[in-house]
């Protein structure tokens, strides 16, 4: 659902990529469509999923800003992103804008009381943007196995994907994470591109599962 210049819509901070993304991705405006809610998507240019992920990249953060104000400006009423490693900006983004901002699904952590995260890059979600997050302490995390379909197609930004491989992809890793830490109550899963598979993860794991699709539905609602 496109949104229209005098309706508040939904603004979406995208990575700048080539790599599929199925209807639940946060880069599908068939994910908006279906829930009614209009958006806007304006893609930072340069803004790499290597440049975020693991280069942590500080050159990226004003352009992000900058793309904030500019979505605010046309009339965005709430900011979201299109990777969860942009946790690290929440509360720059926060600042620089009058409207609520929700960089990555992992903010929801804080209200559970016993949350797991998955991930794409576990060695690159470092304490620092947990922190950033209001992430609990000691919250377990679990990332997809390197060079995996989903890591590195991501990761190279590649215009293919096998998805059912991506889909058992994050599957796995959420297995993995409630094998190791069976206390687990609540997966949140980091990636903006997994929601697609939040379904799959709750049958594999009988978890309740979270991504940025739930969140962003949550807070668009409290807009009333």
């Amino acid at each position: 659902m496109t949104a229209s210049p005098a309706r508040p819509f939904l603004g979406v901070l995208m990575l700048d990529t080539r790599f599929p993304r199925p209807p639940g991705d946060v880069g599908n405006e068939e994910t908006y469509r279906r829930a009614q809610i209009p958006v806007r998507f304006l893609k930072v240019e340069g803004a790499s999923p290597r440049r975020i992920v693991q280069e942590a990249d500080p050159r990226l953060l004003d352009p992000f800003v900058q793309a904030a104000r500019a979505l605010v400006a046309q009339g965005a009423a709430l900011i979201t992103t299109s990777c969860g490693f942009l946790a690290a900006y929440q509360s720059v983004l926060a600042a620089a804008v009058p409207v609520p901002v929700v960089t990555s699904s992992i903010l929801q952590c804080q209200g559970f009381a016993r949350p797991g995260i998955v991930t794409f890059d576990a060695a690159a979600l470092t304490a620092a943007i947990l922190a950033e997050a209001h992430v609990p302490v000691g919250t377990p995390v679990q990332g997809l196995a390197v060079d995996c379909e989903m890591h590195r197609r991501i990761l190279h930004d590649e215009e293919r994907m096998d998805l059912a491989e991506a889909g058992r992809d994050v599957v796995r890793a959420a297995t993995a994470l409630v094998e190791a830490h069976p206390a687990v109550q609540d997966i949140v899963l980091e990636c903006t591109n997994m929601p697609p598979y939040r379904t799959a993860v709750a049958t594999a794991t009988g978890r309740r599962v979270h991504d940025i699709e739930t969140l962003i539905l949550a807070r668009w609602r409290q807009l009333g």
